[in-house]
């Protein structure tokens, strides 16, 4: 079984190929230029690589979010459009969660997402059996205030953008009880979505490509000033 899995929430895109449990290929490139001029062509390549055809694939793997709302829609319709035009089904998964299965086995993971105005995106996960579970939902909050939280606990470790952007901040405050990720670790990979999306499909858990949307957390910049104006 063939999973494509897409990562388009951050500055970094990521796709990745699987042959169930198994990576056949990951595609990661961080640049100017917009998901929408990248995306498409790095699928074609990856697949192109590994002598597969788009009607190859059986399930689409896609992050939902939160992150940046463009990059987002991008990755989610072009899911959309390749699962609709084979009728195939599909899988969103957290980006949040995503990260923090980068981190297999940590006490307290917790991924930051730069969500602007000195706030993340963020959750807090454990890791118990060799499942991921959910300590805190995802949620938007002042670095600040999430930091105080985390005062709470012990060997946190923690990754994603908004970590880069707010490293000094978080050594201060947590000192010695946190841990910042190693760089392969750090950012959002299309191989933890691809695996996640394994597990979900094997569980049942797919969606209607239809119905599947992002999961922003928060209201568009553009919606925000529009109530402003009103």
């Amino acid at each position: 079984m063939k999973i494509l899995a897409l990562d388009t929430s951050t500055m970094m895109a990521s796709c990745a190929v699987m042959d169930e449990n198994k990576v056949l290929g990951e595609y990661s490139l961080n640049q100017e230029a917009t998901h929408s001029e990248k995306l498409v062509p790095m699928i074609k390549e990856i697949l192109d690589s590994l002598n597969l055809k788009v009607k190859d694939i059986d399930v689409y793997g896609v992050a939902l979010g939160p992150g940046s709302f463009t990059g987002l829609r991008i990755g989610v319709s072009t899911v959309k459009t390749m699962a609709h035009l084979f009728d195939k089904p599909v899988v969103g998964v957290s980006t949040l969660e995503a990260l923090a299965y980068n981190l297999p086995f940590n006490e307290i993971v917790v991924p930051m997402i730069d969500a602007r105005r000195e706030r993340v995106y963020t959750g807090i996960y454990t890791w118990k059996n060799g499942k991921l579970n959910t300590l805190m939902k995802p949620d938007v909050l002042n670095i600040r205030d999430l930091l105080e939280i985390l005062k709470s606990y012990e060997n946190v470790v923690v990754n994603g953008d908004g970590v880069k952007l707010h490293e000094d901040l978080i050594k201060d405050a947590l000192q010695h009880k946190v841990q910042i990720s190693t760089m392969g670790n750090g950012y959002c990979r299309a191989t933890s979505i691809g695996e996640i999306t394994y597990i979900k499909y094997k569980l049942g858990e797919t969606m209607n490509y239809y119905t599947l949307v992002p999961e922003y957390l928060r209201e568009s910049q553009a919606q925000r000033d529009l109530k402003e104006k009103e």
